[in-house]
């Protein structure tokens, strides 16, 4: 074989309408909902500073079937930037996008292809220095809903060249996604395909990692706080032997995080306000000069638990902090936020593209991250690191002795033994939590919300151990303290 490089993209979602964000400040708000379009800019950016003899987009293009005039033409103009570069750009389009939904009428770059739905076709990857190099076979999505097996549909070519399949499918039916042309693991396997250039899945994924490998590289940009940490695409590079070396790239122009503080040793509301200051300190500088959308989870036993629980004062802590951060944006106040570059006010032209700590474990050490490369990650002058507090949930509980409680004969400590019991046995939990949720996971859509009957047990351990946490309060309201 000859040695080649491709980019691997799939599920950009653009122009994502980023529900939710209504009560948002327009200033932050505008921010994330171009946030799709900034990291279409930086996928275009790297695969022409790689080199990469074409570029392979997995499905779900756009965000919607009815796709926006903005994103169609703003992806249009992305591929003629790729095809100005000698670039091809390959497509196929998923769950989100399928080819029944309404779109203009727009003449694509002669680089580009678009897959049809009622066929697997093949692309032929012709370089005048190196003749054929690969051959991509892809098939788009009819409509919405497509439940066949179209990993079925495939065959490869020519075995003397790399064979690429680009497929949006759910493989092993992941229960947090609809079960689109679902497929299995050995479905992909001796169908003379070297890599499925999967879609579909948002969190990235090595699914197999040779012979075939089969990667999902999930999202360019997160969408929602279900979606945190880096998002991006790979770079695929192919030796004579026709194995392939993943590099990561993280590509999303504003980073989605959860991080949870322990109010364990605090002791008064300005400490805290004090500690959660640092952490949001710590969450800008963890994502590397992009904004960044977060959740809070406190944590731990302490004496604030109970003012926590009661009246306003989660509430007065999230508005003060959100206050803080808009008046930094706005360079009145907060001073602090500014200094060293890091803060809100901060300026910053061109951050060095982030080198991620996710280097994948358990295959033979060439899916790796990218190291640092200035100039993939530009922010326009328009876009702040900012951090936005989107939610404070509170999930700590009293500072009070459970060894003791489990050891009374009263009704509380009943109640914390059978919770133990739960808690230590995975079957008991989960013929409880059915028992008890049966009729709520029955109503339509119940199921995906909660991630399908196998993520179940997951939930309803939080769930359980938040039970047990207001049932003490409850019980004890006067916050009996350990001796």
């Amino acid at each position: 074989m000859k040695a080649l490089k491709f980019l691997h993209a799939a599920d950009l979602h653009l122009d994502s309408p980023f529900k939710g964000m209504n009560s948002v400040p327009e200033r932050i708000r505008d921010v994330i909902r171009e946030s799709t379009f900034g990291a279409l800019s930086r996928l275009v950016r790297l695969a022409v500073r790689e080199k990469v003899d074409f570029a392979v987009f997995s499905g779900d293009i756009y965000d919607a079937g009815d796709r926006s005039l903005r994103a169609q033409l703003r992806f249009r103009s992305a591929l003629a930037e790729l095809d100005r570069a000698g670039i091809p750009a390959l497509v196929i389009h998923g769950n989100h996008d399928p080819l029944d939904g309404r779109g203009a009428d727009l003449e694509w770059p002669a680089g580009a292809y678009v897959y049809p739905a009622d066929k697997v076709e093949t692309v032929r990857i012709v370089k005048e220095d190196r003749e054929l190099i690969a051959e991509v076979h892809g098939i788009s999505y009819a409509s919405a809903a497509v439940t066949e097996n179209l990993a079925l549909r495939f065959r490869g070519g020519d075995a003397s060249v790399f064979q690429v399949a680009l497929l949006h499918t759910n493989v092993d039916g992941n229960p947090g996604y609809d079960n689109y042309a679902p497929c299995s693991k050995s479905d992909l396997v001796g169908r003379g395909i070297d890599y499925w250039a999967l879609g579909h899945i948002h969190t990235r994924e090595i699914v197999m990692d040779e012979k075939p490998a089969a990667v999902y590289p999930g999202n360019i940009q997160g969408r929602s706080i279900r979606e945190c940490g880096p998002r991006g695409c790979y770079i695929v590079a192919v030796d004579e032997n026709g194995s392939p070396a993943l590099d990561f790239h993280a590509l999303d122009g504003v980073r989605w995080q959860q991080e949870s503080l322990s109010i364990a040793g605090i002791g008064t509301e300005q400490e805290l306000q004090e500690s959660l200051q640092d952490l949001l300190a710590r969450l800008r500088e963890k994502a590397e000069g992009r904004p960044t959308v977060a959740r809070i989870f406190l944590e731990g036993r302490g004496p604030l638990h109970l003012k926590l629980q009661a009246g306003s004062t989660l509430s007065d802590l999230l508005r003060e902090l959100r206050e803080s951060e808009l008046l930094a944006l706005a360079g009145r106040s907060a001073a602090e936020y500014g200094k060293g570059g890091t803060g809100a006010g901060a300026e910053y032209a061109e951050v060095p593209h982030p080198a991620d700590d996710n280097k994948e474990e358990g295959t033979r050490g060439t899916y790796t991250t990218a190291a640092p490369s200035s100039g993939v990650f530009r922010s326009a002058a328009s876009e702040v690191p900012f951090v936005w507090i989107e939610s404070i949930e509170a999930r700590t509980g009293q500072d009070i002795d459970f060894e003791l409680l489990l050891r009374e004969e009263s009704f509380i400590g009943d109640l914390l033994r059978l919770a133990e019991e739960l808690s230590a046995d995975e079957g008991k939990l989960r013929e409880f939590a059915e028992e008890a949720l049966g009729s709520l996971l029955a109503q339509n859509g119940a199921s995906r919300l909660f991630g399908g009957a196998d993520g179940l047990l997951e939930d309803t351990g939080d769930w359980l151990e938040a039970a047990r946490e207001l049932a003490v309060d409850q019980l004890m309201p006067d916050g009996r303290r350990a001796k």
